[in-house]
């Protein structure tokens, strides 16, 4: 049996589907700020996000690394920290569940305000070697804590620090897959898999979704849609945090 809401399901895996075919980035942030909007509790908005995204990271792994945009030095610093922070993360958000959703918002909004600042920053290039242990761990650690932001954090912040814009989507992407399945196992150890039409509905609305962010890519004023998915995520963001405290 489908849930009343099951379309609601469908629509925010669409809709995040089509800006993170758009933009390469923000599936998670996007996702998550749509379901918790909903009522989803964090735990299982992070847990229905990640095991949907498996099937999307695994697929956008191959590609990129079929086409030599995988660094592996870059691949190997971000790995193993990553698969660890992503562990601990929801694990944490397993344990702790409704507790962490004023804190799930706010780290949404400033998700948010990252995608708007990356509209506007331009860097020299240079390749970047240090912290890459603690930006793996804390990326992946948010991630699965906040159901997205792994792209919006450790690529903005090399991208940000003048590395190679093509190899950090690609080596950033291919560490996500690997980051989605570390969370997506944690949160079926600790919750079961109890929720698979929210995970149905995400990926029915991604698949119907991916042809149309794919074009999108190719016709779309890059910046201006940057600012209108950073603004949709501080407006839901900010409306969950009112919510949080029942200020709304």
């Amino acid at each position: 049996m489908l849930p009343d809401n099951f379309l609601y399901y469908v629509l925010a895996g669409f809709v995040a589907q089509i800006i993170d075919g758009a933009l390469g980035m923000a599936y998670g942030v996007t996702a998550s700020s749509l379901l918790v909007s909903m009522g989803v509790p964090p735990a299982v908005t992070s847990a229905t996000v990640h095991a949907a995204e498996c099937f999307t990271t695994g697929a956008s792994a191959i590609s990129h690394h079929a086409f030599g945009n995988v660094d592996r030095f870059l691949f190997r610093r971000l790995l193993i920290p990553a698969v660890i922070g992503a562990i601990f993360g929801a694990y944490l958000v397993s344990s702790i569940g409704d507790i962490l959703r004023p804190w799930v918002a706010g780290y949404l909004i400033v998700m948010g305000l990252v995608i708007i600042a990356k509209a506007f920053v331009q860097v020299p290039g240079r390749n970047v070697t240090s912290h890459l242990t603690p930006l793996g761990f804390v990326g992946a650690f948010l991630d699965a804590v906040g159901g997205g932001g792994w792209g919006p954090i450790v690529a903005s912040n090399l991208i940000a620090r003048g590395n190679n814009v093509r190899i950090t989507v690609g080596s950033v992407n291919a560490v996500e897959f690997f980051v989605t399945l570390a969370a997506s196992a944690t949160f079926f150890v600790t919750l079961g898999f109890t929720h698979w039409q929210v995970i149905v509905g995400l990926a029915l609305g991604g698949v119907v979704a991916a042809p149309f962010g794919a074009w999108l890519s190719k016709h779309i004023p890059v910046k201006p849609f940057m600012i209108l998915v950073g603004l949709l995520v501080v407006t839901l963001s900010t409306r969950n945090l009112l919510a949080a405290f029942h200020l709304l």
